[in-house]
């Protein structure tokens, strides 16, 4: 059954920026964070939620936030929280449950024609649980005209390595992350299963006539790229690069430069080692399969990922910010060409777990921690 409506006490207004002719609520953190370019504000807009995934911000300056166990909360400009009937019933097991959020590239825009909210979450299943794409259009308090669009080809547990990062490409597809699931990582070397990849859909969750492996009579139509172990940051920047955060084993996490046919090695290439033995996983490089682009230090835990565009941040222009889970870092990678030419530290540890990152529709940096009692972030310029 969907979860019920409740409401939440809504945060101090503290000041903030201006969305819409509205000033949306904050409650200030840390009042200087000094940085090598700009020094930020560090904000909560709300709190309370359930180990929150992901935020989308609407056209209105209100925000969109999944929880895991099965929830899709609304916050309103004022910081107040409510919860959207008409979810589908997810298997919240492990690290299953409600994950990405977005909207369609053109909602807010028109007729209302495309104002549909695209969500991936764990569907159980006699076998196990399957990564699935859904969209519904946002009503006054609930979710309507649900519709399942896309389930990966094999319902499996355990209940992990799900990916399901979402992120429009320039032409209008829609790119969604699959996890190996866990269980047996050579299922992201074989091209007869969506484990391990990112895969390319139509709006409607169709397949496109130009997928790179449409033609091999071996593969799954909807593939775009293979041997990814569980990608969890995904960001298409304004160039229309399609950059990806993906979690290694025991190190070796990666940023990785995704383009379709490739194969990004997982297992037989990896720079991390067994969680057990300690021991190195496959190849450091093998040929006919793509290095990543940067190798996070130690173990970042990657999730959330997100270009910065917005004019309050000139510095970082075309900079991607990527979290994580275990590091609960946010650093900033300059990029170069195809490479990182440096990085630094943005945030370390205040505000514990990155589970998402986005820049917001009004030129903020928003975060979620991941928390059993999570909260709603951003950043802006401390003056």
């Amino acid at each position: 059954m969907p979860a019920p409506l409740r409401r939440l006490p809504a945060a101090l207004l503290l000041g903030g920026l201006a969305v819409g002719g509205q000033a949306l609520a904050a409650e200030t953190i840390v009042e200087r964070i000094e940085t090598e370019h700009h020094d930020l504000r560090l904000e909560r807009v709300a709190t309370g939620f359930e180990h929150p995934w992901a935020v989308a911000q609407l056209p209105d300056g209100s925000f969109l936030v999944s929880e895991r166990p099965g929830r899709l909360a609304h916050v309103s400009e004022s910081g107040e929280i409510s919860h959207l009937e008409g979810v589908p019933e997810v298997n919240a097991r492990g690290q299953g449950g409600l994950l990405d959020v977005v909207l369609h590239p053109d909602y807010g825009t028109g007729d209302g024609e495309h104002d549909w909210i695209y969500f991936t979450w764990s569907q159980a299943g006699s076998d196990g649980t399957a990564t699935t794409l859904s969209r519904a259009r946002l009503g006054d308090d609930a979710l309507t005209d649900v519709e399942e669009l896309f389930v990966q080809d094999r319902f499996s547990g355990p209940g992990r390595h799900y990916g399901s990062r979402l992120a429009w490409r320039t032409d209008g597809t829609l790119l969604m992350s699959i996890g190996d699931r866990g269980s047996h990582p050579p299922r992201a070397q074989d091209k007869g299963d969506h484990a391990g990849s990112v895969l390319r859909l139509t709006e409607t969750g169709g397949v496109p006539d130009d997928n790179p492996f449409r033609d091999d009579g071996d593969a799954l139509e909807a593939l775009f790229s293979i041997g990814n172990r569980n990608i969890q940051g995904m960001t298409v920047t304004a160039d229309g690069r399609v950059w990806a955060t993906e979690h290694g084993p025991r190190g070796g996490d990666e940023l990785n430069l995704i383009e379709g046919g490739e194969n990004y090695g997982w297992p037989e290439v990896s720079l991390g080692v067994d969680y057990s033995t300690r021991q190195p996983i496959g190849a450091d490089s093998l040929p006919g399969m793509r290095d990543p682009v940067h190798v996070f230090d130690g173990t970042q835990a990657p999730s959330g990922l997100a270009e910065v565009t917005s004019e309050y941040f000139p510095e970082w222009q075309g900079n991607l910010l990527a979290g994580g889970l275990r590091s609960e870092l946010l650093k900033r990678l300059v990029l170069e060409g195809d490479g990182v030419a440096e990085s630094e530290v943005i945030l370390d540890g205040e505000i514990g777990r990155i589970r998402d990152v986005r820049q917001g529709r009004d030129g903020a940096l928003y975060l979620l921690d991941d928390d059993a009692r999570g909260s709603l972030y951003r950043l802006v310029p401390a003056d």
